[in-house]
């Protein structure tokens, strides 16, 4: 009986130069949504409506 040669998979080496742009633009998105979250106050604000739980995950108080 023969055994088929199963080719392993090699690991892709990625350089810091590649994943730095994409790593601060999450950290800048990231960092905005905060602020939306942490700002948005009163009941008759749209944006509250949307991020309302999320206010409450965060500690934000809001009622």
């Amino acid at each position: 009986m023969t055994t088929a040669a199963v080719p392993v998979p090699v690991p892709i080496s990625i350089p810091v130069r590649e994943i730095l742009p994409w790593a601060v633009f999450t950290a800048i998105l990231s960092l905005v949504l905060l602020y939306f979250v942490g700002t948005a106050q009163g009941a008759d604000s749209i944006i509250h409506e949307f991020v309302h739980d999320g206010r409450h995950l965060l500690g934000f108080p809001c009622h």
